[in-house]
């Protein structure tokens, strides 16, 4: 398994845990899935994966501050492969 997929699975983890629902639990969370399209991620849930995101790998990956960076169009458009690829760049 490459570094990519690793935190992949664990994205997709800390989604499902965030999310809490049954439907979730199913989902198939690919590098293409959309936060807002797919996921439906309300904000309130997005800060609880980004704190989740911060406790599963440290300081290192200053998720909030790379999110504050980008303007609504892009957070809007927002794919759990760009997480990854953030996360990915950090490590």
């Amino acid at each position: 398994m490459t570094d990519r997929e690793d935190v992949l699975n664990t994205v997709a983890r800390l989604i499902r845990e965030v999310v809490g629902e049954d439907w979730a639990r199913d989902l198939t969370i690919s590098m293409e899935t959309s936060f807002a399209e797919h996921l439906e991620l309300e904000s309130i849930e997005f800060v609880a994966l980004a704190e989740r995101i911060q406790n599963e790998y440290g300081h290192s990956v200053d998720f909030v501050t790379w999110l504050s960076g980008k303007d609504l169009d892009a957070i809007i458009g927002l794919k759990v492969g760009d997480v990854v690829d953030f996360i990915v760049r950090c490590r």
